[in-house]
Formats: C-alpha cells, sequence, structure tokens
C-alpha cells in the first residue's frame, strides 16, 4: 500500500513503517505511565500505613511516659521505705497500659503484615510484566 503522499513505494514503506514504531513507542508509554501509578498508588497505601503506625505508636506510648512524668513530678517527699514501695508501685505498668501496647502491637503487625502483602503482589507483578516484555522482544 502506497501513501498517499508519495509515489515511491519505498519510501511509503519507510512511512509506514514509521508509524508502526511511533504506535508501539505510544503503547509503552502508557504502560510506563500505568506502572508508575500503581507504584505510586502503592508507595502511598505504605507510607500511610507506616504514618499510621508512627502516629499510633507515639500517640500511645507518648500518653503513658507523660503521665508517669506527671505522676513522678506530683509524688511528695516521703521516707526511705515508702519511697521504696511508690517505686515498685510505679514501675509496674497499669493495665491500660498493657493493653496499650499489646493494641499498638498488634497494629504494628498487621500494618506491616499488610505493607509486606502489597510489596511482594507489586514485585511479583513488574516480575510478570518484565518477562511479557521480554517474550515480545
Amino acid at each position: 500500500m502506497i501513501h498517499p503522499e508519495t509515489d515511491n513505494p519505498e519510501k511509503g514503506q519507510l512511512l509506514r513503517r514509521s508509524e508502526h514504531h511511533r504506535e508501539l513507542l505510544e503503547e509503552e508509554m502508557k504502560a510506563i505511565a500505568e506502572k508508575s501509578e500503581k507504584i505510586l498508588t502503592n508507595a502511598i497505601i505504605i507510607g500511610g500505613a507506616l504514618a499510621l503506625t508512627y502516629f499510633l505508636v507515639t500517640s500511645l506510648s507518648g500518653s503513658s511516659k507523660s503521665k508517669k512524668k506527671k505522676a513522678k513530678a506530683a509524688t511528695p517527699v516521703v521516707p526511705d521505705s515508702a519511697e521504696e514501695e511508690s517505686a515498685a508501685q510505679h514501675e509496674e505498668p497499669s493495665v491500660i497500659a498493657q493493653v496499650g501496647n499489646v493494641l499498638m502491637a498488634q497494629a504494628t503487625g498487621l500494618l506491616l503484615s499488610i505493607a509486606r502483602e502489597k510489596l511482594v503482589e507489586f514485585l511479583q507483578s513488574q516480575a510478570a510484566k518484565k518477562g511479557k516484555t521480554h517474550e515480545h522482544s
């Protein structure tokens, strides 16, 4: 098939090949854009999970630390024997603090597990796409 722009068959063939290569490049650009979008989405999910974990850890552990500091500051000066009993009481975390620590550990484990699964899925999809592109070459 000769392009209407030229009567020369060689030039027409070169134009068709050029058009074909341009279409292939456009398809590759679309694929790269889609991959970039998926990578960005996964990065945002993982970053959000990590930020949420950090927030939970700091808020749960920070609140118990500030309570301990306030309790130590408000403790009156007592004789030595009473001071030892008071120190023993402050060393044992309260039930609420223990529950908070367990919840924090569970949330951290869950979020890290989700992040790991997303990362594995992403790496598998990248490996599969690389395999497909090498088959077509």
